[in-house]
């Protein structure tokens, strides 16, 4: 291993890390597939009883429109209740805010904000459900749950960002196909989802969460048009704003009771419109007032928490009294029910992968033999479905159609397998209506039957729905296998190089042959401490609670591990000042100091994870203190953040032309930033004005054009001469005074990675204060103060520390600052408003990547930081006279800063791969271990992007350096 060269080093490490990206990627498509679906779309097939052992379809797609609507008709035995339908689709409206919760009503602000729709639900005009929307809930799969009734796969989440036609079974091409019109106004999903369908359309980006106004406006400026027009039966209004007011203030936000006011005008314009005042020429109309999720208080969702599951469907205009089921406005329901209702509603088969069941209040207009046929219909669906998902299921003994012989002439008690279970609930269910259908005479007086009927037909519904819902699909046991296999031999590879460094530094450092049994007597407490820490880490991934609540284990690991480190600091003290050598430790037990107190305050800062978010912390005490005391802070936060920087350049020492072209360019960044605080960010909210977006750009172009040409120009304008030396040009050249050339190349090597490292912090802490929410102000400062304190103590440690020791405490500081930033485990933390800042127009690229950086703004920070690390270390033990060849010395420098990060991280994601596949059948598979994986994943994404910046900054300025030492000593040669 003595003779692991760089260039092998490099080839190794690329090598390992495309396993990894090879293995991890086969695990992905593994274990996350796209959930199977039956092909093709309901027909007349489905008013009819399902064939054992066979799915047929006998779809009358040849059949002109008016013709397959009067089969439909027929066949079904339920007249359309309804001739037009309008959806109205409120992005992010919790439930809670129209119906209450826990039986409670809503608050009175909220109440007082809609009261139309609150005196349609008083008045028995109107009957709303809690409908809970499975996560992950964002907008694309929550609205393929609502049109076909079917729950998507868990990567949904990522294709919500580039939605793609749905072909599978819906609502809208069931209309299609029995010639219904239709219209749509608001979210363009709708246009991607569906395209072709609409006669008419106004889409809208759903993603420019900046705008909570004109995307709404642009929905109600043609309600009115399309609202006397007799030429649509469907109009589909989705709008956006409440939604995007949540992202960009919050639940509580103070523009959230204009918004729902807004809601209750449009509600109020179209039930006096089209329902109370409607033409005869138009036929009856429905409006169903649907939210695709809800929100947390923070205003985000995606995740798994009530508060985002919690969606509303309201139901205004029904033919039949509801007033009797005033009590329902407290009615849970789920999100896929949406589905089979309205199928049965309008006339049109149920969509075939449907997994929803009728809600039995919106039926109630019709006779009590026509609710049954409701009720079997949907149960014929799922049982072809069940058919579908459980291949081999036998009827023979539990006739599908529950039209068997004697034997099964009476209702049994069901137990045993699904496939038992399923088919006894549904033939003691069909039997149940087959006797209360016999009894024609006395069928009035047998309503204790009826009410039997139909309870046994919901407990057959709901068991197989339920099963169905979250049944977990076949996973490919062999990609899954390849994956973890190359993961684990990816995770050796790293683990190996990390190990070879380890033994070469070790070497150099001691002067002494390498031997493991003694150096592992000889470790130091902080040593053990990373290596049982990792294991405590590893072992908690197994706990969906401590999964949850992850922050607390990584705020542990780096405040302990910076208490181990300052023992050592005063061990190191006492022996100090015994020497009257005692500036130094104090100045690294201040920095420990300094460490340990920041990392409390950002502890406290955030109450983060899921179950203890409503507990009070510093950013919600000043949230209560009001905007201008956040605003206050921030301004601090930012003018601070600009003075440490500077100070941190100050300290360089040099006055040259360069670092005070650098220092100033960075410094105009940060007062432009300072300008958009004071102009453009009005408390929690920040303007999506013309001349907002236009500064936030200038911004961007300055920093990156600052940063980009320190690490590309620095190299080459950094003085280089011999007379820097002290040494005459003879013994500089001669071949005896190699260790003496390679020591002045790695001074200027030193002086430039110092002054790129401190770009890149200076322009990531100023990107952070212009994307960040206003409260993560602090944290960002604090975060730099982190930066700048490690910097300080592990420059003075010299020989005190392993190095991977020093770069692991980098490595959790920075995931301790990711949860002190706000940031857990649940997809509803991500800032979702801060990806569109300086964004004119949606962009995915672009807002994807603000996203990225906003969501691993602190491990990003601590891993760039490891440039200005490698020039601060001493290093000098690494030139020797044997050293011919400088990429040893380069080998040297980025190994630690490089593979250590690598290496613990391919630790986490092997072990969190493994605890995945162990934890597939859990209960919160979906909920809590999923997106933990996407956590991990984009974590992995992180790391590699920092640890090629790390070594492509030092090869690029080693290697220019290189040359140019080349051509100086070519020019001397020459003269």
């Amino acid at each position: 291993m003595s003779g692991l060269s760089c260039t092998k080093l490099t080839l190794f490490t690329v090598a390992g890390v495309a396993i990894q990206l090879v293995g991890l990627s086969l695990f992905v498509f593994g274990f996350f597939p796209v959930k199977p679906t039956l092909p093709g779309h309901s027909g007349a097939e489905s008013f009819r009883a399902p064939t054992c052992n066979s799915i047929r379809n006998e779809s009358q797609s040849d059949l002109p429109p008016h013709h397959l609507r009067s089969l439909y008709k027929e066949l079904s035995g339920i007249p359309p209740a309804f001739d037009r339908l309008v959806l109205m689709v409120i992005d992010g409206l919790p439930a809670e805010f129209v119906l209450g919760k826990d039986g409670e009503p809503p608050r009175k602000d909220l109440m007082e904000a809609m009261p139309y729709t609150q005196s349609l639900l008083g008045n028995g005009m109107a009957i709303g459900y809690h409908a809970k929307a499975a996560p992950p809930t964002v907008t694309m799969p929550r609205l393929k749950a609502m049109v076909s009734g079917a729950i998507g796969g868990f990567l949904d989440v990522a294709l919500n960002f580039n939605t793609q036609a749905m072909v599978d079974d819906n609502l809208l091409g069931q209309f299609f196909k029995i010639g219904w019109k239709m219209v749509m106004l608001g979210d363009e999903t709708w246009l991607k989802l569906f395209p072709g369908l609409f006669m008419r359309h106004d889409g809208v980006s759903s993603f420019f969460v900046k705008d909570t106004v004109q995307v709404d406006q642009n929905v109600s400026r043609h309600l009115g048009h399309e609202l006397s027009r007799d030429d649509w039966n469907f109009l589909i209004l989705h709008y956006l704003g409440l939604d995007h007011v949540g992202h960009t203030g919050g639940r509580n936000s103070a523009l959230m009771v204009p918004k729902l006011t807004e809601m209750d005008e449009v509600v109020k314009m179209i039930h006096m419109t089209n329902i109370l005042n409607q033409k005869n020429d138009q036929g009856q109309t429905l409006l169903v007032v649907v939210s695709d999720h809800g929100m947390t208080d923070s205003g985000n969702h995606g995740g798994s928490s009530y508060e985002e599951t919690d969606s509303l469907a309201l139901f205004i205009g029904l033919k039949n009294d509801v007033s009797d089921y005033l009590s329902s406005t407290h009615n849970n329901v789920d999100q896929v029910d949406i589905a089979p209702t309205l199928a049965l509603l309008l006339g049109v088969p149920i969509p075939k992968n449907n997994v929803g069941v009728l809600i039995p209040e919106i039926f109630g207009y019709l006779s009590e033999d026509q609710q049954l046929k409701a009720l079997e219909l949907n149960s014929w669906q799922l049982v072809r479905l069940l058919q579908a998902q459980i291949p081999g299921l036998s009827c023979r003994n539990h006739p599908c159609d529950g039209l068997g012989g004697d034997q099964e002439s009476r209702v049994t008690k069901c137990y045993g397998s699904i496939e038992r279970m399923c088919c006894c609930l549904y033939t003691n269910a069909a039997l149940l209506k087959k006797s209360w259908m016999s009894k024609e005479v006395s069928r009035s007086n047998s309503r204790k039957d009826y009410t039997s009927t139909v309870a046994a037909y919901y407990e057959f519904l709901r068991t197989a729905s339920e099963w169905l819902s979250r049944r977990a699909t076949d996973k490919p046991v062999s990609l899954l296998t390849l994956g973890i296999a190359a993961m684990l031999l990816s995770c050796l590879i790293l683990l190996s190089l990390l190990f070879h460094i380890y033994k070469e530094v070790y070497t150099r450092e001691m002067q002494c042959p390498f031997d493991l049994k003694s150096i592992m007597q000889t470790w130091c407490l902080e040593e053990t401490f990373i290596l049982g820490v990792t294991l405590i880490l590893i072992i908690s991934m197994t706990s969906s609670s401590l999964v949850e609540e992850e922050q607390y284990i990584w705020h542990f690991m780096a405040s302990t591990l910076h208490l181990l480190l300052l023992r050592k600091a005063i061990q190191s003290c006492v022996h100090s000042f015994s020497r009257g050598q005692n500036k130094t430790s104090g100045l690294q037990m201040s920095s420990i100091c300094v460490l340990l107190i920041s990392g409390r305050i950002l502890r406290g800062w955030h109450q983060g994870g899921v179950n203890w978010t409503n507990l009070p912390d510093i950013s919600k005490w000043l949230e209560q203190a009001g905007n201008d005391n956040v605003k206050s802070v921030q301004l601090v936060a930012c003018l601070l953040v600009i003075a440490l920087s500077l100070y941190a350049l100050v300290l360089f020492g040099s006055t040259r032309n360069i670092v005070l072209v650098i220092g100033f360019s960075f410094l105009v960044s940060g007062l432009l930033v300072v300008q958009n605080i004071l102009k453009h960010q009005d408390g929690m909210f920040a303007s999506s004005s013309y001349s907002a977006i236009t500064l936030v750009q200038i911004i961007y172009a300055i920093l990156g054009v600052s940063t980009s040409g320190t690490v590309i120009a620095l190299p080459w304008l950094v003085p280089f001469s011999i007379s820097e030396t002290g040494l005459s040009y003879d013994v500089y050249m001669s071949s005896a005074s190699s260790e003496v050339q390679n020591k002045s190349l790695l001074m200027k090597l030193r002086e430039s990675l110092y002054l790129i490292g401190w770009a890149y912090i200076s322009c990531w802490c100023l990107l952070q204060l212009l994307l960040q929410q206003t409260i993560n102000s602090m944290p960002i400062l604090l975060l730099l103060v982190q930066t700048l304190a490690s910097m300080l103590y592990f420059s003075y440690s010299g020989l005190h520390h392993n190095q991977w020791v020093e770069v692991s405490a980098f490595y959790f500081l920075g995931m301790a600052g990711h949860f002190a930033l706000g940031n857990s485990n649940s997809l509803a933390t991500i800032d979702v408003a801060g990806a569109f800042i300086g964004i004119s127009s949606h962009s995915t690229v672009l807002s994807g990547i603000l996203m990225f950086i906003l969501t691993y703004a602190s491990p990003m920070l601590f891993i760039l930081s490891m440039v200005m690390y490698i020039s601060l270390k001493d290093t000098s033990y690494f030139v020797s006279p044997s050293d011919a060849d400088l990429r040893q010395i380069l080998k040297m420098m980025i190994g630690f800063p490089c593979l250590v990060p690598l290496g613990l991280n391919s630790i986490l994601l092997t072990a969190y791969t493994i605890v995945l596949v162990f934890m597939s059948n859990h209960l919160f598979v979906w909920s809590v271990f999923s997106p933990k994986y996407i956590y991990v994943c984009t974590t992995t994404i992180c790391v590699y992007v920092g640890v090629s910046v790390i070594a492509a900054t030092v090869t690029y300025a080693y290697l220019v350096l290189g040359l140019r030492r080349k051509k100086q000593y070519k020019l001397s040669h020459q003269q």
